[in-house]
């Protein structure tokens, strides 16, 4: 899948949740994410723009991919993302496939998340975090579900993103990922 997506500091979650109830989304989980972040041992991931992490949602592990980042300010890039279990019930296998292979690992960020849908039959995905260490945000995210999207779908997809994000009142958005944010709030 590829993914457009737009993250925002937020000030009021629940002027963000009357929002999104004004908006007819619908609540589809909540839950605990622990992301731990790897580093490949000859490519930097920070300044390739790529990321490789194994989240774990309320413990169910998986592994994700996320490619570089196609120029603009809605972040667009391919992700890879599988489920590790039943094979590996805890991420304990991939995580020292990982070691083995001299993958290095850099931080684990972990949020409670609330994710919303809105619209159909392909609807938009919109969570809050709440980010240990760093505070409360919004995403907004269109999945398209090419590998390779053309240029103009994906910016259709950031149009929409845009779109939603004014909608919901949702007014600075932060281009950072949360490992960069915990990261440099580790070195101050």
């Amino acid at each position: 899948m590829f993914e457009i997506e737009l993250k925002f500091r937020v000030a009021n979650v629940s002027e963000l949740r009357e929002r999104l109830a004004e908006n007819d989304a619908v609540l589809v989980s909540e839950n605990e994410n622990q992301d731990t972040y790897y580093n490949h041992p000859s490519r930097d991931f920070a300044k390739s723009g790529e990321a490789l992490r194994v989240r774990r949602i309320d413990g169910t592990p998986l592994v994700t991919y996320k490619g570089a980042k196609r120029p603009g300010a809605v972040k667009a890039r391919e992700e890879l993302e599988w489920r590790l279990d039943p094979g590996d019930p805890n991420g304990e296998s991939m995580e020292t496939l990982f070691d083995r292979l001299g993958f290095h690992k850099v931080a684990t960020v972990t949020k409670q998340r609330e994710t919303f849908h809105l619209g159909s039959p392909d609807p938009m995905t919109v969570t809050i975090d709440r980010v240990i260490g760093l505070g409360e945000f919004a995403e907004i995210e269109r999945v398209l579900h090419e590998r390779f999207p053309s240029d103009e779908s994906v910016e259709t997809a950031r149009t929409e993103v845009l779109d939603l994000a004014t909608a919901l009142g949702l007014k600075e958005p932060e281009a950072r990922s949360y490992l960069r944010m915990q990261l440099e709030a580790a070195e101050d």
